[in-house]
């Protein structure tokens, strides 16, 4: 038991601690895993012995060590005390992590992350640490013998009997023991092949740990959910000025989200998923400001960054984070802690019936599909009655039928919602069904802002550009306050407003191609047809302006036209005639 609540003490430590402080802790907590026996009973007899400080203030209250039973518990406690450790360090360290951050984000307070989440999820590992620490313990046999000695019924352990036997000519009494030993050792190797091969369901380790100290951990969490101000007449409002240094930039987000859904449009690694996470506190800012509601969530000019636990911010992760371990049911109710047992029951049907899952309460998430899945991580989120809702592209592992009727679904339920909503996409399609404005980032920072039919009309920028769906952006220069040349379509457009000096682009929406029939006009070219893709409802025409293609000649302009259009264009000999609309036109800047 020793071995266990230290191993499992140690593990739980180190698994927070960083640094080049966490390598020199951890090489001596292994130590006597590798150092011979005899070194490890050499040293605890320094430590504990007679003639040491530790010992003769022992000895002065009448307690002796050496050559005692505990003696012989303290050494096997060493020796043994590296295998539950590590392995139990191993264990904490493969729970997945998202998970973590997901109860916190929920109101737990890190002593009920460990014990509800990452205690059960590692407890098959512990268990195996635990067998293994036994059988290392009873093996012991060079720390025993130099801290306790040989003492027959006091302190003489089987392997030291063994030894003993042997070494006085009693082969006979020698063999009964090592067959008792082998037995003892061939029972651990079965239990533990036993533990791999079924993987039973996760053992419940609450009732052990519960003789842990909670103090040792974290204090207890604050349960704020049932205290949120449900009549907020209006959306709330959430401010965030902040900068953390990430690998391959820096990330800077400022922006303040009042009605409507904010979405964060941007490429794979630009700094989305972290401007959630430094929201919903599982990441900390290096600098800036963070406020939801006028309430301060995060300041580095005062130290002011409120946990996690403490937001009242809801966050569905893009991989939904539900506790494998927990029902559907106690999935909803993990926030709930604060709650009478009849309250949180009402709360989590509540909230199952809006999301229409009330026949899965009893399930696990494997036993249910992905779109299931994200219902139940909605509607724990909702459970908690959180200021604000996060979205980390939550529509990403769903097929489009799926998706659609997910996304009508969680509108319906965010329609009574009055808390702050950001969500996550680098689906421009989807950002623009979903959500009312709109933040381009990329590498870390905002290139672009507004309402989303305002910043889809004049994005700004080509980087913004190219993340709104724009599939025609060239370069360009400015002939005259309304003209401009493009080189690369070997023509000069008109524009209806005036042109900024500072432009280097042009773009046009590859949708908004019109094919007309009079060549008169402004902005009217000729074109050929180089290539076409077919999509079920659409198709996409690669187009070269001003004169027939030849063989290996690229396509000007990329055009998407409905399936109808198509067949009355290709009946239609060439060249067509396509025009780019003036007020379609979208000056850009590098």
């Amino acid at each position: 038991m020793a071995t266990f609540f230290l191993g499992l003490f140690a593990a739980r430590a180190m698994y927070g601690l960083r640094g080049s402080l966490r390598a020199w802790i951890d090489g001596v907590l292994t130590l006597p895993l590798v150092l011979p026996p005899t070194v490890v009973g050499f040293f605890l007899l320094l430590l504990l012995g007679r003639r040491s400080p530790i010992g003769h203030v022992l000895e002065s209250v009448g307690i002796m060590i050496v050559f005692s039973w505990p003696a012989t518990v303290i050494a096997a406690t060493v020796v043994a005390f590296p295998l539950m450790y590590r392995t139990s360090l191993g264990a904490l360290e493969q729970v997945n992590p998202t998970l973590l951050q997901a109860a916190r984000t929920l109101g737990a307070s890190e002593w009920i992350v460990f014990r509800r989440v990452q205690l059960p999820l590692a407890g098959p590992g512990v268990v195996a640490g635990t067998v293994l620490a036994f059988a290392r313990a009873m093996g012991e046999f060079g720390a025993t013998l130099m801290l306790a000695g040989n003492i027959p019924g006091r302190t003489q352990t089987m392997p030291i009997a063994i030894f003993s036997a042997a070494e006085n000519g009693d082969m006979r009494g020698a063999a009964i023991w090592v067959v008792l030993i082998v037995a003892i050792s061939l029972a651990i190797i079965r239990l533990l092949n036993y533990e791999k091969k079924t993987r039973p369901p996760l053992p419940d380790l609450t009732s052990v740990v519960h003789a842990i100290p909670t103090t040792a951990i974290a204090p207890k969490a604050i349960v704020t959910s049932s205290s949120v101000n449900k009549d907020r007449g209006g959306r709330i409002g959430l401010e965030i000025e902040a900068e953390r240094k990430l690998e391959n930039f820096t990330l800077k987000v400022a922006f303040r989200s009042g009605q409507g859904v904010v979405g964060l449009l941007g490429p794979s690694g630009a700094g989305k998923s972290m401007t959630l996470r430094m929201i919903a506190g599982v990441t900390t800012p290096d600098r800036g400001r963070i406020v939801l509601n006028g309430r301060v969530l995060f300041d580095s000019a005062t130290n002011e960054n409120v946990p996690a636990a403490r937001r009242r911010i809801g966050v569905v992760f893009q991989d939904y984070a539900l506790f494998p371990h927990l029902t559907v049911a106690e999935n909803v109710a993990f926030g709930l802690q604060a709650l009478s047992k009849p309250d949180q029951h009402a709360r989590v049907e509540r909230e199952l019936a809006a999301m229409q899952i009330t026949d899965l309460a009893n399930r696990y998430p494997r036993e249910i599909s992905g779109g299931q899945r994200q219902r139940v991580a909605i509607a724990r989120c909702m459970a908690i009655n959180p200021d604000a809702l996060l979205f980390d592209e939550p529509f990403a592992a769903l097929d489009p039928h799926l998706r659609r009727q997910t996304e009508e679904q969680l509108r319906q339920t965010l329609a009574d919602f009055g808390g702050a909503v950001v969500f996550v996409t680098h689906d421009m399609e989807e950002a623009f069904r979903f959500c009312t404005d709109l933040l381009v980032l990329d590498e870390g920072r905002i290139i672009a802002t507004g309402p989303k039919h305002q910043l889809f009309e004049n994005p700004g920028t080509v980087a913004a550009a190219r993340l709104t769906g724009c599939k025609n952006i060239v370069p360009a220069k400015a002939i005259t306050v309304n003209r401009i040349s493009v080189p690369a379509w070997g023509c000069e457009l008109e524009t209806v407003n005036a042109v900024d000096v500072g432009l280097t682009h042009i773009g046009y929406r590859s949708h908004q191609l019109r094919f007309v029939g009079d060549i008169r006009g402004e902005n009217v070219f000729p074109c050929w047809l180089v290539s076409a893709n077919e999509a079920p409802h659409e198709m996409t025409l690669y187009l070269r302006l001003h004169d027939h293609p030849n063989d290996g000649d690229p396509a000007h302009l990329q055009a998407d036209v409905p399936k109808e259009q198509w067949r009355s264009l290709n009946a239609q000999p060439q060249p067509w005639n396509i025009m780019l609309e003036p007020a379609r036109l979208m000056p850009l800047k590098g």
